[in-house]
């Protein structure tokens, strides 16, 4: 057993796990969060409005950093106000142009990344390394989606003179955009990014969990120069305030990243007023690993890819179903690599792994773990909360599921890995699919033809071979079956922000 390292100058009671826990005294990270964290504020119309609201809690410490701002009744109906007006502004704006302000938003996040980081560290708690990368992918979206909207082209289709038919593609108007605390600058960034290159204005909803990443964008774009009322940036009670955004006359598409229950409820909402849907939802994504590969080093891969964001992550890789050939070098490889990760602070050197966002992570991850356990399943690593300070929580590793487990039906979205073993790739590919989940899958192999009978008949909206990135701001992202529809990011990423409109002219009365 490795102790915890543990800080002289710390006032926390630690036990002992296998690995390494690193922990800044709740002093420093109220320095930390003094010197960089926003004072938040509502933007709406390009005002910057304070509001009471909820406390913004560490979840290293699980001490409360800020207050955020809840907006009034008034509050909203000023927003959609606004996001009508900016609208009639930025559609007409040439795209080039709007490729030029939302470029110059990326830039400053650029040049902001560091203090940014700080910020998202604190109120989500992951590595500030992985903070950084955070704010870089949202920066390479927006830029690829300012370039994109210059190339949404409609066409000209040919008929006989003196008639012609010609298809545009028009942005579709205001649009609400609900999105989650897991990724406070990626997620909201992915929304208003494919918004505003379609031309449409925007009212983001971000989560009151984690505030400042959404805060830091939107002020990166009013700063950068774009028009009052196109971006506009609220919180509140979630259900009040997505109910009252989907029954607005304003908007006319709703866009919403979060969990299935809650999607399936509020594509309800906004069925009963007509209004199309962009809805990325819940996984539980498969990892298919054949048996030529090398178990170990593959292995050690999966299991860092289980930690990023402590498993907090909609295409975490989490059901490892591995061939029997290779299946105890596998699961002994993964187990010392989750047993080695360096767990604390985000604001630690070298760590590998920070917190889990708030106690009902905590509770769901032990009710997960218990259930299992109690019905056959093997712990094989982890499995207990760490100190009695913060949401912290050891990457845990279940070996030998059965089918019965709710982890095995249920995402468990946290650091919690499942080891199943599998006769054959057709074997692996029928239990990945019997879930109804689509959203990522991926798998290892070595077999030309394996991954093309992978590619064909895996059902996710991403699959990824031989690595564990889902998706970049290039390429489509988005679900099937019950993990939702539409798509962010690459050419695709626009469609749903914008209509179809086809133009007959006949140009003579003659």
């Amino acid at each position: 057993m490795i102790p915890w390292r543990s800080l002289i100058e710390s006032c926390f009671f630690y036990t002992h796990i296998d690995g390494m826990f690193v922990m800044n005294t709740s002093q420093e990270n109220k320095n930390i969060a003094k010197r960089y964290y926003p004072d938040l504020k509502l933007i709406i119309d390009g005002e910057y409005i304070s509001r009471d609201g909820n406390p913004v809690i560490n979840p290293s410490t699980g001490e409360a950093i800020a207050e955020v701002p809840f907006a009034t009744i008034a509050d909203l109906e000023k927003s959609v106000d606004a996001a009508s007006k900016g609208f009639l502004e930025w559609s007409e704006m040439s795209p080039a142009k709007r490729e030029g302000l939302m470029r110059d938003a990326a830039s400053i996040l650029r040049d902001r990344s560091d203090e940014i980081a700080q910020s998202i560290t604190l109120e989500q708690g992951k590595p500030v390394a992985q903070s950084k990368v955070e704010i870089q992918r949202a920066c390479e979206i927006i830029e690829w989606d300012a370039s994109e909207g210059r190339r949404t082209y409609g066409r000209v289709i040919p008929s006989q003179m003196p008639l012609t038919h010609t298809v545009l593609r028009k942005p579709i108007g205001p649009v609400a955009a609900l999105s989650p605390w897991n990724f406070p600058i990626n997620s909201p960034g992915r929304k208003v990014a494919g918004a505003l290159a379609a031309g449409c204005s925007i009212i983001l909803k971000a989560s009151e969990e984690t505030p400042a990443g959404a805060f830091e964008l939107v002020r990166a774009y009013h700063d950068a120069g774009v028009p009052p009322g196109v971006v506009n940036l609220i919180f509140g009670v979630p259900a009040e305030i997505s109910e009252f955004l989907i029954n607005s006359d304003i908007t006319r598409l709703i866009t919403f990243t979060g969990s299935i229950p809650v999607g399936k409820h509020l594509a309800a909402l906004a069925a009963g007023q007509m209004k199309p849907t962009i809805m990325e939802l819940g996984g539980h994504a498969p990892v298919l690993v054949d048996e030529a590969v090398d178990p170990v080093e593959v292995a050690k891969t999966c299991a860092i890819g289980k930690s990023r964001n402590a498993g907090q992550v909609c295409v975490s890789p989490t059901r490892f179903l591995v061939h029997n050939r290779i299946y105890d070098r596998f699961l002994d490889s993964f187990v010392e690599q989750a047993n080695s990760l360096k767990v604390g602070d985000g604001f630690g050197d070298g760590i590998e792994m920070g917190p889990v966002a708030n106690e009902r992570r905590l509770n769901a991850m032990q009710e997960f773990i218990n259930d299992a356990t109690d019905k056959g399943a093997t712990l094989s690593a982890g499995g207990h909360q760490i100190g009695n300070q913060g949401y912290f929580h050891e990457m845990t590793v279940l070996a030998d599921v059965p089918d019965n487990a709710r982890v095995a039906n249920e995402e468990p979205f946290g650091p919690l890995a499942i080891v199943n073993k599998v006769a054959s790739m057709d074997d692996a590919i029928n239990v990945a699919n019997k879930l109804p989940y689509g959203l990522a899958a991926y798998a290892f192999t070595n077999s030309a033809y394996v991954a093309e009978q992978l590619a064909h008949r895996v059902e996710s909206g991403n699959l990824s071979i031989n690595h564990l990135v889902a998706s970049v701001a290039e390429t489509p992202f988005g679900g099937i079956k019950e993990s939702g529809y539409g798509r962010e990011g690459g050419t695709e990423g626009l469609d749903c922000y914008t209509i179809v409109k086809n133009i007959s002219h006949l140009t003579s009365t003659v």
